[in-house]
C-alpha cells in the first residue's frame, strides 16, 4: 500500500506498509477519498508543530468509505460514506465519562500523535466515523466536516444569544468556521483580520458584511473568538470584550498569554478555552451541511493529487489565496 511518510521536517518518502489487513474487534477498515490539509501539518512540514515526533503519516481531515468492519461493528456500516473524528479518546478517562471526549489526558489524534490518513486505507475505531448520507453531501464537504466541527465546538462553548455583539479574530478556516456558526446564533457579526485580502474572500464567498483590519479602541463586544494563535492578538482580545462578555481562546499558543487582571475584574469576563470537538458537534456540523447554513465548499482554494503530493505540498507556502486545499484520492 503506498503510503506517503514525513520522515523528517521539509522531507517526505513513499513507503509501502502492508500493515492494513482486516479490522480488529470495534474498528472499521476504511478507504480513504479525501485528505483536508490543515495548519498542523504545514507546520509539521516545516518542523513547527509541537506534540510531534517523526515519521509520521499526516492527514486528520479525512473522508471516507468503509470497506470492512471488525468484531462488534454493525455491518451496515460497510459501503457508507464517513466523516473521521479524528481524536481517539481513552473511554475510561473521568473526562471522557462525563462526556468531555474532546479533552482527554490520553488524547491521540490522527496524523499528529499516531499515523493519519495520507495513505489509500486504514482503521479506525468505528465510534469516530459519522457516516454520511451518499448524495447528501461531496467529498471535499465531508473532508472539511473536521475542521468546521472545531469552530462549532467552540461557539457551543461561548453560547451566543441572538442580541450578542460578536466578534471573530483571525480569517484563517478555523475563523471561518467559527465564523458561520456563530452566524447561525446572532445576527451581530464582526470579522477582524489584517489580510485584506481573507477579509475580501470572507465578504465575496462567505457573505460576511463586517470586516475590518482594524477596529476602534472603544468599540465592545458580547462575545469574543480568537482564531489566530498569535500571543499579541490573544492578549489584545481582552480589550474588545464588553462587560460581562466572554472571550474563546479557539487558536493554540504554546506559551503564556498575560492579561491585565483590574480590566478583566472590572468587566466580570468569562474566558474559554476550546479544543477539538465532540460527536455531538460532528452531528451538528453535518445537519448545518445538509440544511446550507454552513458552507464548506466556498472554503475549498487548492487541490491537489495524492500521487504527486510530496512534491507539490511545498507549493501550498506560496499559494497568497490558500485557504483550504483537498487532496483527492486515485479512483482505484
Amino acid at each position: 500500500m503506498k503510503t506517503l511518510v514525513l520522515e523528517e521536517p521539509g522531507r517526505f518518502a513513499w513507503r509501502e506498509d502492508a500493515s492494513n489487513g482486516e479490522p480488529g474487534p470495534g474498528e472499521a477498515r476504511v478507504r480513504i477519498r479525501r485528505i483536508g490539509v490543515c495548519g498542523t501539518d504545514l507546520h509539521a512540514f516545516r518542523g513547527r508543530q509541537p506534540f510531534f515526533a517523526y515519521p509520521r503519516v499526516l492527514g486528520h481531515e479525512l473522508a471516507v468509505e468503509v470497506d470492512a468492519v471488525g468484531p462488534g461493528v454493525a455491518d451496515g456500516l460497510v459501503g457508507r460514506r464517513c466523516a473521521v473524528r479524528p481524536y481517539i479518546n481513552d473511554e475510561a478517562s473521568r473526562a471522557s465519562r462525563q462526556g468531555k471526549t474532546n479533552c482527554c489526558p490520553s488524547m491521540r489524534v490522527l496524523g499528529v500523535h499516531v499515523d493519519g490518513g495520507m495513505r489509500p486505507s486504514m482503521s479506525v475505531p468505528a465510534r469516530l466515523l459519522h457516516p454520511v448520507d451518499e448524495g447528501t453531501l461531496g467529498l471535499d464537504a465531508v473532508a472539511l466536516v473536521e475542521p468546521l466541527a472545531i469552530g462549532c465546538h467552540a461557539v457551543r462553548r461561548a453560547a451566543p444569544t441572538p442580541t450578542d455583539r460578536v466578534l471573530v479574530i483571525g480569517a484563517g478556516p478555523i475563523g471561518m468556521a467559527a465564523l458561520q456558526f456563530a452566524r447561525r446564533s446572532c445576527e451581530s457579526l464582526t470579522l477582524l483580520d489584517l489580510s485584506e485580502q481573507r477579509l475580501a474572500f470572507c465578504r465575496d464567498r462567505l457573505g460576511v458584511e463586517d470586516v475590518a483590519a482594524v477596529l476602534a479602541e472603544d468599540r465592545r463586544f458580547d462575545c469574543v473568538f480568537d482564531a489566530t494563535g498569535s500571543p499579541a492578538s490573544m492578549q489584545k482580545a481582552f480589550d474588545y470584550v464588553d462587560h460581562g462578555g466572554r472571550l474563546t481562546f479557539v487558536g493554540l499558543h504554546t506559551g503564556d498569554v498575560v492579561f491585565h487582571d483590574p480590566l478583566f475584574h472590572a468587566r466580570e469576563m468569562t474566558l474559554l478555552a476550546s479544543r477539538n470537538a465532540t460527536a455531538d458537534d460532528f452531528a451538528l456540523v453535518l445537519a448545518s451541511l445538509a440544511d446550507g447554513s454552513v458552507d464548506a465548499d466556498a472554503m475549498v482554494t487548492r487541490r491537489l493529487a495524492f500521487d504527486d503530493l510530496d512534491e507539490r505540498f511545498e507549493t501550498l507556502y506560496d499559494d497568497a489565496g490558500l485557504v483550504k486545499a483537498v487532496v483527492e484520492m486515485p479512483d482505484a
